[in-house]
C-alpha cells in the first residue's frame, strides 16, 4: 500500500466469490471508503470477506456528480477504491470519468488486477487470441446493432462482446444473417458459476442450438467472434478501421478527412466507403 492519498482500481469476482484476490481484500480494508457501482450488490462480497469500509454509490447515473466528492476526499488525504458489480471496473462499466479527473488531478491511480469476464471468456474458447477487439455491449436497437456488425465483418482479428440474456437471440440472428451461416463463433454462458457453458460451432448452429433450449438462454454472455477469412489487402482493413471508429463520432466529411491524414489514402476511394460504411 502506498501512504499517500490514491485511488484503487478493485477487481472483484463476475461469478465465484472465491475469485477474490488477497490484495483485493487488503485493498478493500485499507482505504477510507469505497465507491461501488451498486452498495446493496457488493454488501454480501464485502460481508463474506470481513470487510466493513463505508461506501457510497458511484454509477452510471450520479459519476460526473460524484467527481468532487471523491476529489475532495482525496485532498483531505483519504485513499478511495472503486469497484463494480463483478469485474474490472470501467470495463462496460462505469468509472472512466473518475479516473480520468484523478489523474488530471495530480493523484496516484493504482490498479488491484483481477477477474475479467473478456479475458477469462478468451481463454477457455478456443479462438483466435492473439489479436481481438472488444466492442462492449451490442446495442440494443437492431438496425444500431446491425450497423456495428456490418463495420467489422471483414476484421480479421477475433471480435468480443458482452450479450444480455433478452437480446441473445436477436444478436445471434444478426450475426447470421450478416456475418454469415459458418462464420465460427463461441457463446460463453455464466461464466465461474454453476452453469458454466461454452457453446462454439457455426453461427447458424449456435442460434439453433439456443433457440431450441429456453433455459439455455437465461443468463450473462460473452460472444466470441472468429475472424473474417477474407483476404482483403491490410490497406483496406487500416482504412475500414478508421472510417468505422470515425464515424461513430463525426460526419462523414469529417471522417474521411481524418483517415486520409492517417493513412494517406486516396480521398475519394476513401469517400465511396464511408458512405458504403454509413449505410
Amino acid at each position: 500500500m502506498t501512504d499517500t492519498a490514491s485511488l484503487y482500481i478493485v477487481a472483484t469476482p463476475i461469478g465465484n466469490l472465491s475469485d477474490m484476490s488477497q490484495r483485493a481484500v487488503d485493498t478493500l480494508k485499507f482505504v477510507d471508503f469505497i465507491a461501488a457501482e451498486d452498495t446493496r450488490h457488493s454488501k454480501p462480497l464485502l460481508s463474506r470477506y470481513g470487510i466493513d469500509t463505508p461506501m457510497v454509490a458511484l454509477h452510471d447515473h450520479n459519476e460526473e456528480q460524484q467527481v468532487q466528492l471523491l476529489l475532495t476526499r482525496l485532498e483531505d488525504g483519504q485513499s478511495i477504491a472503486l469497484i463494480s458489480d463483478a469485474g474490472t471496473p470501467l470495463i462496460s462499466d462505469p468509472g472512466y470519468i473518475v479516473v480520468n479527473a484523478v489523474r488530471e488531478a495530480g493523484f496516484s491511480v493504482v490498479a488491484v488486477p483481477g477477474p475479467s469476464a473478456i479475458v477469462a471468456a478468451l481463454s477457455i474458447a478456443g479462438l483466435p487470441t492473439h489479436q481481438f477487439t472488444f466492442w462492449g455491449f451490442l446495442p440494443a436497437k437492431s438496425q444500431a446493432r446491425q450497423d456495428v456488425l456490418t463495420s467489422m465483418r471483414h476484421l480479421q482479428q477475433t471480435s468480443v462482446f458482452y450479450e444480455s440474456t433478452h437480446r441473445l437471440i436477436p444478436a445471434l440472428q444478426d450475426m447470421v444473417n450478416i456475418l454469415g451461416n459458418d462464420r465460427e463463433i463461441a457463446v460463453v454462458k455464466e461464466l465461474t458459476k454453476k452453469h458454466e457453458r461454452v457453446i462454439r460451432n457455426s453461427a447458424e448452429l449456435v442460434l439453433d442450438t439456443f433457440i431450441q433450449d429456453s433455459v439455455l438462454q437465461k443468463g450473462e454472455f460473452v460472444i466470441i467472434v472468429k475472424g473474417s477469412e477474407d483476404k482483403l489487402d491490410d490497406a483496406r482493413l487500416l482504412v475500414d478501421k478508421h472510417l468505422t471508429l470515425f464515424l461513430s463520432q463525426v460526419s462523414v466529411k469529417q471522417a474521411v478527412k481524418l483517415t486520409v491524414a492517417l493513412t494517406g489514402g486516396n480521398k475519394n476511394q476513401i469517400y465511396e466507403r464511408a458512405l458504403e460504411l454509413n449505410e
